[in-house]
Formats: C-alpha cells, structure tokens, sequence
C-alpha cells in the first residue's frame, strides 16, 4: 500500500534520496518505491548515465517527488541546451523540477567532455544567466539577448520556441566547494548543493558565512536559498554490518580527499596536510593506499553510523535548522526497502 506524503518535521527539513548510478532499466521501480517509503525528493547524479533522462522516466511513474539533477555538469552543455531540457522536465513532471547544476573539475570538462576551460565562477553566473532569460522569452515573448563574455545567446525564433510552460518557475541549485560558489549561490541561485565530505563545522564556519555574502549581495536572507547537503550514513542490522558501511564510506571519502579541489573540506577540519598526502598518493598510483590516511576524527565528523532508526534520529538532529534538504549519499535501493523505510520513519518521529 502506498503511503501518504509524510509531514515535515519541526523544522521543515526534507528527507531526499539519491538514484542509483548503474539503475537506468530499474528507473521506474526505484522511483516508485522512493514516493511509497516517504522520501520527499529523487536526485539523478551525472555520471554513467544522463541524468536528464533518468529523471524523466521517473517523472512519467511518481506524482508527488521532487525530482532533481544532483549535479548535472554545467560546461559540459550549452546553457541553450539545458535551459530546452529543463523546461521540458519541469512540464512533465508538473513542476516538480529542480536543476542542479555543478562546474565539475578542470581534467573532467577537458579530457572527458572535451570542452573548454575558462574561470568556472564567473561562467556559471553567466550560464545562470542565460537560462533564465531563455526561460523569460518562452514565458513572456521578451526578447533574447545576452551578451557576455563566455556566451552570445540572442537569436531564438517562432519554430524553436516551445511556447509558455504552467510550471516556468524552475529551481536552480549551485554545486560547490569553493568560497566563491558558496557566494554566487547566495546571490543567483535558489539552492546550494553541498559536497557530502563535509562536517558541520565547514557548513558552519565556511558554506554559510560565504552564503550570507552573496545573499547580502543580492538582497535577500537564508530564506531564499535551499541547503541540500547528501551525507555518507553507515547503517546496518549488526555492528558488523556498520563496521562494513564505515569502511565504504571512508574508502569513498579519501577517494574525494584526494582531489585539490575538495581541499577546503578538509583544511577547516584542521586536516589540509592529509589532503596534499591523498593527492601524492594517488599521482603515485597507490590508491589502495588511500583510505587508511584518512583520520577516524575526519571519518568521525562527516559519517552518520548506527541502525536504520538511529541513523534516521541522527540526520535530523545534525541538520535541523542547518540545511534545508538531505539525503544518503549512498542511492536507496528498493531491495533494502524495509531499512530504509526504519530511517525515513524515525526521521519524521524525530
């Protein structure tokens, strides 16, 4: 039987989860289950497949989930391109479309994508830019100019125009690590996405004061913008089931600490100098090496561990009145549904 919506708790923080990256056959069942547990958002990562598509077959066999790219890489499409895909999306699904945008890393956008590298923030202000006016001249016959530094977008006719959309206001979501995505999020977006090798201490200390920059910038409050931070969790039926979670999510944690990028997620933890050591490790090909460097004080301040249940109390405990959104990193899986279904309740009797 399916179950109904779930009330939000005290605080409005909303329980999402993500799709599985290898599941694009099983799409439809997964999506279904996650509306029938009680999960309140599905977020498509852009990795072995299209997100954009996933997230339109689950569209067409949910009615009530929010559904959102979780991220799509920006510079790996035309503004033009997303802005059609989008719109397209947020009709099928009546609205219930969010788009997560992220810049990915310079080797991705070049060597994977073969697409040009230039100062990611500015061109993802830019990029924001345009689909909105893309999606102002749909909805509104104003005309299409923008005329910037990484994009000329000014020529839209009869024959490429879809025409209004009854759901035009789309969500958009800015991916990042970085002081200078935490602020453009503040000032342009309507969500930040957070990376989940993150503690409360960088959301604290870093993601939000940089947030409270852009939103000054712009005029606004915390209100307006979205927190969605997906967190690495470690469940299980049996201490030796959670040992095992542990294990995955600090293999996958020193995986991520390992990119320069990601550095600031582990410098506010007092922990850059383990950061330079997974980037040495893995320019000398020792991968294997990766995870036994990664200290259990950082392992202890990012992983949420214990049963369903206490993982669920656990979520909205840490997050309430911090972030707005969460969910596993880890993608819901219905064979695991009965766990899950623990969380989600404990979650919202919390």
């Amino acid at each position: 039987m399916e179950r109904s919506p779930p009330k939000e708790g005290r605080v409005g923080v909303k329980l999402d989860c993500a799709l599985a990256m290898d599941a694009l056959e099983d799409v439809p069942d997964i999506a279904r289950a996650a509306e029938a547990v009680g999960f309140q958002g599905l977020w498509a990562n852009d990795t072995k497949h299209n997100p954009f598509v996933t997230l339109a077959v689950a569209a067409q066999h949910t009615t009530r989930l929010e559904l959102a790219t979780g991220v799509a890489a920006a510079f790996a499409r035309s503004p033009m391109v997303v802005a059609q895909t989008a719109w397209d999306l947020s009709r099928l699904s009546g609205g219930r479309f969010l788009l997560g945008l992220g810049t990915q890393v310079r080797a991705h956008i070049e060597r994977r994508f073969g697409m040009p590298w230039d100062p990611p923030a500015p061109k993802l202000r830019e990029y924001v830019q345009v689909l909105r006016a893309v999606w102002r001249t749909w909805q509104e016959g104003t005309p299409l100019r923008v005329e910037g530094t990484y994009y000329r977008i000014n020529l839209m006719g009869p024959f490429f125009d879809p025409g209004r959309n009854p759901h035009p206001r789309i969500p958009i979501f800015i991916a990042g690590v970085n002081r200078l995505l935490c602020r453009l999020a503040g000032e342009v977006g309507d969500g930040f996405v957070v990376h989940p090798l993150h503690s409360v201490t960088y959301l604290r200390e870093f993601v939000l004061p940089h947030l409270a920059e852009g939103l000054a910038r712009s005029g606004r409050s915390r209100g307006d913008v979205q927190l969605y931070a997906p967190v690495f969790i470690a469940p299980g039926n049996t201490s030796a089931e959670v040992d095992a979670a542990v294990a995955r999510a600090r293999a996958r944690m020193a995986f991520y600490g390992s990119t320069p990028t990601y550095r600031p997620l582990l410098d506010v933890l007092g922990y850059g100098d383990v950061a330079d050591r997974l980037h040495r490790l893995v320019r000398e090909r020792r991968p294997e090496e990766l995870a036994a460097q990664l200290p259990d004080a950082v392992v202890d301040a990012v992983v949420l561990r214990g049963g369903y249940e206490e993982v669920g109390r656990a979520l909205r405990a840490r997050y309430a009145g911090l972030v707005d959104r969460v969910a596993s990193y880890w993608p819901f899986t219905p064979a695991d549904r009965v766990g899950w279904t623990r969380m989600v309740e404990a979650f919202h009797r919390t």
